[in-house]
């Protein structure tokens, strides 16, 4: 049971991306079904977890208990997926997120059951009657109403929604402050802050009047400090409801990943949503009652569970005929709507790959490019990878597959999972994988040295062809140069022999993009493998890995220049 403590709504963090969430919990319900959840369980999850296939990250904290219950006793646990007591146990939700063919409708049925205060969330006595909210469901309504929401409105507006009674408050508030941004064209970064803070010292007055300004893990006891921590805070529930609910399949997000709106053709989804599930909080003191409610496979109600509104949807996507559709059950009419709209995304994503190929987006992509480095975007690392795909299909030949996720209409939804490479490339000749990343000085060494090489063993084993691999980041940490200079000139048999890895800081990346958009007809994947040979063979030759990063930066820069 956790304490609400804070007048202010939260939202859960761990897992970030609801879709790293379902192997997780599968993991947990086929080693650890009606096992007691306790510290030593919690500890075996991680070693499970280290051993598994499409885990990435630290297999081994100081504290694997912590970890464990940081991963299951968050999300999974507050929204109905697993039953820790008195034992381990996949609920029906549970079983039909992981089981089933339409996690995202599972996922939106239970951010409309989360609700505070709840048995799982009680308040502390000290803010007792400030909740009386179910957070996502205000969030949906707030976008319906609003047209849209952005990060810092929800960040520093929307976190105040404590009590549904309280709406039309938060919603004045937002469009006032939409009122006055428009007068500070320019100084927008500084308005922002300046609300936010005061919004801080607001939410928090009594906890400042008091002096009880140090938080955690640190002795600092500063009213700086404390600020800091709380927008830190504030901003981590803001990203973790934004990712959350884009999983749903119902929101849509705006250049630069700066707002959000509903998809139109899932309007009347929404619409039903907001005129038919209960706004108050049920069982807020039942246990019995509230798992038996939160743990349901089909509750509540959504648009899609009413077979004629399924029917209607088919015959506007569709050639169809009402006749020819009513035949059919219900969860048959949902695979054909899930096909089509899987064959429209495809469509949408050549649309784009045709027009990417024509280097008609260039100049946008190097400018995303830009932007991504100067915090321009939301989710950064995610339109990081998006962005590099775009540019490695514009710069040569070959079938570029981005293993980041997309959502209905194409857009960027959610980051490449932790077993395979950000991005494949597959040509005639040769394979290569690239990787991305924003992690910088010992902590990208730390965090992306082992798996990149491990991910491209695995594709030079599955692809069966010589195997290249680009490693990109803002800034190549030199720790990272030595180590790749290292595997090329050592034959590992998992690698079938030498590694080809070369790393690339953005600036340089961005350099062998504008070489190819300069070059006098377009590049094929034979001028890209000519350059990669030339890097490689130089391992051999080079004093060092600086001599052969150096090399590095004298070959792409001249790349097609003088051809």
């Amino acid at each position: 049971m956790a304490v609400l403590r804070n007048k202010a709504l939260f939202f859960t963090t761990s897992p970030r991306s609801p879709q790293k969430m379902i192997p997780e919990i599968r993991l947990l319900h086929e080693k650890f079904e009606g096992k007691e959840w306790n510290s030593f369980t919690q500890e075996a999850f991680i070693d499970e977890l280290a051993r598994s296939s499409f885990f990435e990250g630290n297999g081994s904290p100081s504290d694997k208990a912590f970890s464990a219950r940081d991963r299951i006793n968050r999300a999974p646990k507050a929204l109905g997926f697993v039953d820790l007591h008195p034992s381990v146990t996949l609920t029906e939700a549970g079983k039909a997120l992981v089981f089933g063919k339409r996690p995202q409708e599972v996922f939106l049925r239970q951010l409309l059951k989360f609700q505070l205060p709840s048995p799982y969330h009680v308040e502390n006595n000290d803010i007792s009657g400030t909740f009386c909210v179910r957070p996502y469901l205000e969030i949906f309504r707030l976008i319906r109403v609003l047209e849209y929401l952005t990060f810092d409105e929800i960040k520093i507006f929307a976190l105040q929604l404590t009590d549904y009674h309280n709406f039309d408050t938060i919603k004045s508030k937002i469009l006032a402050f939409r009122k006055e941004k428009e007068q500070y064209r320019g100084k927008y970064k500084k308005l922002v802050d300046e609300i936010w803070t005061s919004t801080v010292k607001e939410l928090y007055s009594e906890t400042i009047a008091s002096g009880k300004t140090k938080t955690r893990e640190t002795t600092d006891d500063s009213l700086k400090k404390f600020i800091s921590t709380k927008k830190s805070n504030m901003r981590d529930y803001t990203d973790a409801c934004f990712r959350y609910i884009r999983y749903t399949g119902l929101i849509s997000i705006s250049h630069k990943n700066r707002s959000i709106s509903i998809f139109p053709d899932k309007i009347k989804e929404v619409d039903f949503i907001l005129a038919n599930v209960d706004r108050d909080p049920v069982y807020t003191t039942d246990l019995k009652q509230y798992k038996r409610y939160l743990f349901a496979q089909d509750r509540p109600v959504l648009y899609t569970d009413d077979k004629n509104n399924i029917i209607d949807i088919l015959m506007k996507i569709g050639p169809f005929t009402k006749r020819e559709l009513s035949e059919m059950e219900l969860e048959k009419l949902k695979d054909l709507r899930d096909d089509i709209v899987q064959k429209h995304k495809e469509a949408v994503i050549h649309e784009q790959v045709v027009e990417i190929k024509s280097y008609a987006l260039y100049s946008e992509i190097i400018d995303t490019f830009n932007e991504i480095i100067s915090d321009e975007y939301y989710d950064a690392p995610l339109m990081f990878e998006y962005n590099t795909w775009r540019a490695m299909t514009m710069l040569d030949g070959g079938n570029i597959k981005g293993n980041f996720k997309f959502d209905d209409s194409g857009q960027p939804l959610s980051t490449a999972q932790g077993n395979m490479p950000d991005i494949e490339c597959d040509y005639a000749g040769y394979s290569m994988s690239v990787e991305v990343t924003l992690q910088s000085g010992q902590r990208q060494y730390e965090t992306e040295g082992e798996p990149v090489a491990r991910h491209y063993g695995q594709l030079k084993k599955r692809s069966g062809k010589d195997t290249y691999c680009l490693f990109i980041a803002p800034n190549i940490n030199p720790a990272v140069i030595a180590h790749f200079f290292t595997l090329n000139r050592t034959n590992i048999s998992y690698y079938g022999g030498r590694s080809k890895i070369i790393p690339l800081d953005l600036d340089l990346f961005m350099k062998l993009v504008e070489n190819s958009y300069n070059y006098k007809t377009q590049p094929g994947s034979s001028d890209v493998r000519r350059l990669l040979d030339m890097i490689i063979n130089k391992v051999d030759t080079s004093a060092s890995e600086t001599e052969w990063y150096d090399y590095i930066h004298e070959c792409v820069s001249n790349w097609l220049v003088c051809s």
